[in-house]
């Protein structure tokens, strides 16, 4: 009994928390905007939010990957085009902005948001130059 116990809390879904966002929040809040995002007091990567629940995504290497958000259980949930595993995050305010808690893996850092901007990101590629 006590072993079923606790492969049901290894594979049980995180409980929300009664400040989550609601998809309408978390679309209001960033749509038309480019947010990075922060961990553990580093840089961590930046993702713009378009019209229709796109997304384009970059981890600060100049290479962007395109995808789109959906709700999921309350979770919003991300695919991208060469990740089409779903990586699906609560989102809540802060103090000093959003706060990401990745549900695939809750026992990770929680990314902060660092910076919103209305500049769209920039995707120059990780071979650009002479």
């Amino acid at each position: 009994m006590r072993a079923l116990l606790l492969a049901l809390c290894v594979i049980a879904p995180p409980v929300l928390a009664a400040d989550t966002l609601s998809p309408e929040e978390f679309d209001a809040y960033t749509r038309g905007h480019t947010f990075t995002y922060g961990s553990q007091g580093m840089p961590y990567g930046t993702e713009q939010y378009l019209d229709n629940r796109r997304v384009r995504w970059s981890f600060l290497d100049g290479r962007c990957q395109e995808g789109e958000w959906y709700e999921d259980g309350g979770l919003i949930c991300f695919v991208y085009e060469d990740e089409p595993t779903p990586q699906c995050w609560a989102f809540r305010r802060g103090a000093a902005g959003l706060v990401a808690r990745f549900a695939n893996d809750p026992s990770l850092e929680e990314l902060y948001e660092v910076e919103r901007s209305d500049k769209p990101l920039s995707c120059p590629g990780p071979d650009v130059g002479v």
